[in-house]
This record gives structure tokens, C-alpha cells and sequence, in this order.
């Protein structure tokens, strides 16, 4: 189960950088809204981490963390923010999920 709390985490980091990205392309009432959204999944991701983090060892659960946030942050750069999604972007992309998958693979 703390796995799943872990995943999740990572998927509020990914919010969080997203909410960024979007206050910065905002101003007015709408940027405050973003910057709010990025309070809002900051606080459910570090507690999710913390609850996780009560189970698992603290450094596979802090890579795996900030390892799905990176992903997630890459890919909706590329899905919404139109940054590149050049060959080598994709390919490290690709072998950081691969060693995600290995630390918990290799996590007791």
C-alpha cells in the first residue's frame, strides 16, 4: 500500500511543477489560482512522501519520489508546454523510469 501513497506523491510533485509552469504564463487572479494549486499539491505530496516514508527505506522512497516527479514534469512539458521531445530527452526519460523500476525492484 505505501507503494501506491509513494506513486501518488510523485504524481502531486508532478501538479506542483505543473501549477508553476502555468503561474508563470498567468498574471492577474489567474496566476494566484495556479500558485495556490502549487501550495495545494506541495502539501499532499510531502505528506503523502512522509506516510510512505514510515514503511519504506527514506532513500529508495525520496528517488523514487523525485524520480516520478521528473518524469511527469518532462512529460507534461512536452504534452502541454510545448518543450522538445528530442531523442535524447525521450532516451533518458526512458532509463530513468527503468531505474525507478529498479529500486523497487531491489527495495526490501
Amino acid at each position: 500500500m505505501n507503494w501506491i501513497i509513494l506513486i501518488i506523491a510523485g504524481l502531486f510533485e508532478t501538479g506542483f511543477a505543473a501549477c508553476l509552469g502555468k503561474a508563470k504564463e498567468s498574471t492577474g487572479a489567474a496566476a494566484t489560482w495556479w500558485y495556490a494549486g502549487f501550495l495545494v499539491c506541495l502539501v499532499i505530496s510531502m505528506y503523502l512522501l512522509v506516510k510512505a516514508t514510515q514503511t519504506l527505506p527514506i532513500g529508495t522512497a525520496y528517488a523514487v519520489w523525485t524520480g516520478i516527479g521528473a518524469v511527469g514534469t518532462v512529460l507534461v512539458g512536452i504534452l502541454f508546454f510545448k518543450e522538445p521531445a528530442s531523442f535524447w530527452r525521450v532516451f533518458f526519460i526512458v532509463t530513468l523510469i527503468g531505474s525507478i523500476i529498479g529500486l523497487k525492484a531491489v527495495s526490501h
